[in-house]
């Protein structure tokens, strides 16, 4: 299956990473990674994770607080967001 990052989870993702790194140097690298390790276990088993209501899935990352809400369309998943846990639940759900 392809992956794709709407925009706005493309540019959250950058700007999470840019606040890691600057609290502690490789810090937002090591964030990237882990979004980049979620995101190859969603390529390898999209179905794993159970839809939630809105027809959405979601996983979260192990370590740092943040979960990325997917929807598989055809042949392609979605990333609809990068999100935090506790921050504004559900802003990307209009995506």
């Amino acid at each position: 299956m392809t992956v794709e990052f709407l925009e706005e989870a493309v540019l959250e993702l950058a700007d999470a990473a840019l606040w890691y790194e600057s609290k502690q140097p490789g810090l937002g690298r090591r964030f990237k990674m882990e979004v980049e390790s979620v995101t190859r276990a969603i390529a390898e088993n999209p179905l794993v994770q159970r839809e939630l209501e809105g027809g959405y899935r979601r996983i979260n990352c192990p370590v740092f607080p943040y979960y990325l809400p997917y929807f598989i369309r055809g042949n392609t998943i979605i990333i609809a967001a990068v999100a935090h846990e506790r921050r504004t639940p559900g802003y990307w759900e209009h995506r």
